[in-house]
């Protein structure tokens, strides 16, 4: 596997970062930039320039991560050669469909079975149902085979993101790199760090993502008491209290964003679905706990593909830990950077979700909070 990466700003335009290698031949080209900036039609075409063999999967972000460091208003581009893998990609308009669940199967459902051992998604951040989508695939796919990957960003804006494969992104996309082969050694890992506090509270009120009661009260008054003064700020505050789930069951807790807040009707809407009879219940920041998060999830990685210092390290870690973190954001890519070694190449991008499954397990999740990692070596 050969890596190299270029960086675009308005002030420098393109610079390499780390070994210029002029890789005209790259497999696969990840660029993850500004919606505002992604999405303009000259750096795509100076992106196909450089690459003119790569299939090219472009997302909006809330944040660029390349190498350590994390940019805004930005274009972050890792061109990779696969020397040992094939990849397959597809790529689907959500509006096509009737719901994200049959999205997410109809885009496995375009790539090939036979030798599949990881698939990558990079999806619309607005108009997908992260959760839906999840189900979706993992539906269509054997079990044996892994998913990882993350909603789309909009910086703190909360407007529309956009997603292209091959050509300028657009609202609505969903994309998919399937890879095939032995030779290729995944591993993956999503982890959280956030406090809980309050009681468990039943969801008995809810239509897919949208809340509307908790213990069969209004969910955004219980909400809002909770938060008190900053209940004036929302929905922007929420990111700083996500709210964690698990089934009537138990099991492993998954956290949700809150999205947006309505008044009139007194609900909320978050980044995956809120099943009713499950258990909520608040969460808040911890400063350290979340960059340790960061850690364990890049350590947990490492061993589960059995790598000292695998070849590249895909993060993607949530918008609400980077308005959290906000000066201090840097440190959990660089708690990574530490655990990987100095020889993985490090990309990424801040997103509305994330995709990956829990530890030693194939079964996926839509995660929010969480800063998930996905690493890939040939040998």
């Amino acid at each position: 596997m050969i890596i190299e990466q270029t960086h675009w700003t308005k002030k420098d335009g393109w610079q390499a970062v780390g070994p210029d290698r002029r890789m005209s031949t790259a497999t696969l080209v990840l660029a993850f930039g500004d919606r505002d900036v992604i999405a303009d039609p000259a750096r795509f075409d100076e992106i196909r320039a450089r690459y003119p063999e790569a299939h090219i999967v472009c997302g909006s972000t809330s944040g660029e991560i390349i190498g350590t460091a994390v940019h805004d208003e930005s274009i972050a581009v890792t061109a990779i050669t696969f020397e040992k893998t094939r990849i397959v990609v597809a790529g689907i308009d959500i509006g096509a469909y009737d719901g994200s669940f049959r999205a997410g199967a109809a885009l496995i459902g375009a790539l090939p079975r036979e030798e599949l051992v990881h698939v990558f998604v990079i999806s619309d951040g607005g108009q997908v149902n992260g959760s839906e989508l999840v189900r979706g695939m993992t539906s269509a796919l054997p079990e044996s085979v892994s998913v990882t990957g993350g909603l789309a960003g909009d910086g703190t804006r909360f407007q529309r993101t956009v997603v292209g494969l091959d050509a300028p992104p657009v609202e609505g996309a969903i994309v998919a790199v399937g890879f095939y082969g032995d030779r290729l050694k995944v591993g993956y890992s999503s982890m959280g760090g956030w406090d809980s506090f309050g009681p468990d509270r039943v969801i008995t009120r809810a239509e897919r993502n949208v809340l509307y009661e908790l213990d069969g009260q209004s969910a955004l008054s219980l909400y809002k008491k909770y938060l008190g003064d900053l209940a004036a700020a929302l929905p922007k505050s929420a990111m700083l209290f996500p709210i964690s789930i698990k089934g009537q069951d138990g099991g492993t807790s998954v956290v949700r964003t809150i999205l947006s807040v309505d008044e009139e009707d007194e609900s909320m809407t978050f980044a995956g679905d809120m099943p009713v009879g499950a258990y909520a219940r608040l969460m808040k920041a911890n400063f350290d706990r979340l960059i340790d998060g960061a850690s364990v999830a890049a350590s947990e990685t490492r061993q589960m593909a059995g790598l000292d210092q695998p070849d590249l390290a895909l993060l993607i870690s949530c918008v609400g830990r980077k308005i959290v973190l906000s000066q201090r954001t840097e440190e959990e890519v660089e708690c990574v950077r530490e655990v990987m070694g100095e020889r993985t190449v490090l990309a990424g991008f801040y997103s509305y979700g994330e995709i990956s499954p829990f530890s030693a397990s194939t079964q996926c999740e839509l995660h929010n909070q969480t800063m998930t990692i996905t690493t890939f070596s040939e040998r």
